[in-house]
C-alpha cells in the first residue's frame, strides 16, 4: 500500500468518448474500486485491444499494455504468468469477445487470475455500428439494417460454463458498479463482469435503446442478471508455479540410460538415411540404429519426415551418429542411403545424383538400375529366410549394416531386443536370422 493515501487513479485527461457513452461510467466505478484497494498504480496493468475500449488506458496512472483486436486476454495472461504478483485487468468489449473467444474460454478454464471487464455495448461502436456478438435478436445496425437474426453470445454464462470462478453480469447504471468490481479485482482467479451500456452514437439511438431497456433486454432473452457463478478454485498462474516448483531440478522425463557396452565403431561424424513407406516399420529399423550407436558408445540423433497420414506415403528417417556431441542434425549428403520402397526412392533420389564413391546405397530390386556415383549393394526381401513380412524392414537395414560393418554384432542384437518390450524376442530374431546367413 502507499505511504500516501491514494485519491484517485485516474489522471488529468477527459474521456475522450461521445456525449452520453457509458464507458465513462464503467471507468469512474473501476477508478473508485482501485481507490478502496490502494494497490501499487506501477502493479496494476490495464490491458486493452481496439475499439473505443481501447482508448482506457490512457486515462490512468498505471501499467498498461495496448494491443490488436480481440487479443487482450492474450497480452493479460501472459503478463500474469510471467508477472504474478501483478493486478492484471483485461478491459474489452463484446466485439472483442467474439473476434478473441477462443482465448476468452481458455482464459476461463484455466482460471488464470485476471480480472475481465466487457463493455458490451451490444454492437462495434468505434467502426461504424456493426452488429457484433451481443446484437440482440431484431436489433437494428450498420449490417443488419432489417434487424438482427442471430442469438446472441452468452458472454456471462459462457465463461461461467467454461471454468471462470466468478461472474457477474448487470448494467452500466448499477448504483454498486464499483462494489462489484471490487469483488472481482480481489478474487483469486479468473473473474468476468458481463457489463451492458449505451452506445449513444450507434446502438442506442437506432434502436431507442435506453437504461431501462438493457434491462428489459436481458429479460426477455432469458439472460439472468446479479453474480451468476462464484466457485473458488487453484488460480493457474500459481498453481503452474507451484507445479514447477515442486519438479525443479527433476529431468522433465525419466531418462533410460544406456550403458557403453561395445567398442566404438566410428571417429568421424556419419550419416544414415533410411527410406521406406510409412507402415512399414522405417522408424523401428532407424531407432535400432540409433540403439546400436548409443551401445557403442556414439552420439545418436534422429529425425523422421512422414505425411499427415501416418499409414501411406513415404516414410523417412535421417541418423547422425558421431564420437561427439550432435550439435546439426541436417543430412545434406548421407555415407549410407538405404532405398527400399518407391514412396522412399520418391523422397531421396535427390542424394543419389550428389553420393561420392566411397558412400553406400542399399536398394530393394525395383532400383538395381539407378544411376550413382555411391557403391550399390542390392538388398533382395526374398533372401531373408526365416524372417516375417512384417520385420522384413528390420532384417533388410540389418543386412545393410553387417555389409557396412559399423556395429558389434551383438550391439545390434541387443539394439534390436531394446525398441520394444513386447516384441523383443521377435525382433532380436529377425536381426540374427540376417546376422547368421
Amino acid at each position: 500500500m502507499p505511504e500516501q493515501p491514494i485519491t484517485t487513479y485516474r489522471n488529468a485527461k477527459k474521456y475522450g468518448f461521445c456525449p452520453g457513452c457509458s464507458h465513462g461510467l464503467i471507468l469512474n466505478a473501476l477508478d473508485k474500486a482501485l481507490v478502496r484497494l490502494q494497490w501499487a498504480p506501477a502493479e496494476v496493468v490495464l490491458v486493452t485491444d481496439i475499439g473505443c475500449v481501447g482508448l482506457s488506458d490512457q486515462y490512468f496512472t498505471t501499467s498498461a499494455f495496448h494491443g490488436l483486436h480481440g487479443r487482450s486476454l492474450t497480452y493479460a495472461a501472459g503478463i500474469k504468468l510471467a508477472r504474478p504478483e501483478l493486478h492484471v485487468i483485461a478491459l474489452i468489449g463484446d466485439g472483442g469477445c467474439g473476434i478473441g473467444g477462443a482465448h476468452l474460454l481458455n482464459a476461463a478454464r484455466r482460471n488464470i487470475g485476471v480480472t475481465t471487464l466487457v463493455f458490451n455495448n451490444l454492437n462495434f461502436g468505434m467502426t461504424g455500428g456493426q452488429h457484433s456478438v451481443a446484437t440482440p435478436p431484431e436489433g437494428v445496425t450498420a449490417t443488419t439494417p432489417w434487424g438482427n437474426l442471430e442469438r446472441p453470445l452468452d458472454i456471462a454464462q459462457t465463461v461461467a460454463i467454461n471454468g471462470a470462478g466468478h461472474v457477474w453480469r448487470g448494467t452500466a447504471f448499477e448504483k454498486d458498479l464499483d462494489a462489484r468490481i471490487e469483488a472481482a479485482l480481489t478474487y483469486d482467479g479468473f473473474a468476468l463482469l458481463d457489463i451492458w451500456e449505451l452506445c449513444v452514437a450507434y446502438y442506442a439511438a437506432s434502436n431507442n435503446v435506453n437504461p431501462k431497456a438493457l434491462v428489459a433486454t436481458m429479460e426477455a432473452l432469458g439472460l439472468q442478471a446479479g453474480l451468476l457463478h462464484d466457485a473458488p478454485r487453484p488460480e493457474y498462474a500459481a498453481a503452474l508455479r507451484a507445479q514447477g516448483a515442486s519438479q525443479h531440478g527433476k529431468p522433465a522425463a525419466q531418462g533410460r540410460p544406456l550403458p557403453t557396452r561395445y567398442p566404438p565403431p566410428l571417429d568421424r561424424r556419419y550419416t544414415i538415411v533410411v527410406a521406406g513407406s510409412a507402415g512399414g516399420r522405417v522408424r523401428t529399423a532407424a531407432k535400432m540404429i540409433g540403439l546400436a550407436a548409443t551401445l557403442s558408445g556414439l552420439w545418436a540423433t534422429q529425425r523422421d519426415d512422414y505425411p499427415v497420414t501416418v499409414r501411406s506415403g513415404h516414410s523417412i528417417s535421417e541418423l547422425v551418429l558421431a564420437p561427439e556431441e550432435v550439435r546439426y542434425t541436417g543430412v545434406t549428403v548421407p555415407d549410407a542411403l538405404f532405398i527400399l520402397s518407391a514412396d522412399g526412392y520418391h523422397k531421396t533420389a535427390h542424394y543419389l545424383r550428389t553420393m561420392p564413391p566411397t558412400s553406400r546405397v542399399f536398394v530393394v530390386p525395383e532400383f538395381a538400375d539407378v544411376a550413382t556415383s555411391a557403391q550399390k549393394t542390392v538388398l533382395d526381401p526374398e533372401t531373408l529366410t526365416g524372417v516375417p513380412r512384417n520385420n522384413w524392414m528390420l532384417g533388410l537395414v540389418a543386412a545393410g549394416l553387417g555389409r557396412l560393418g559399423l556395429f558389434d554384432p551383438e550391439a545390434l542384437l541387443e539394439a534390436a531386443a531394446g525398441i520394444s518390450a513386447a516384441y523383443a524376442d521377435q525382433n532380436r530374431a529377425a536381426v540374427a536370422a540376417v546376422l547368421q546367413a
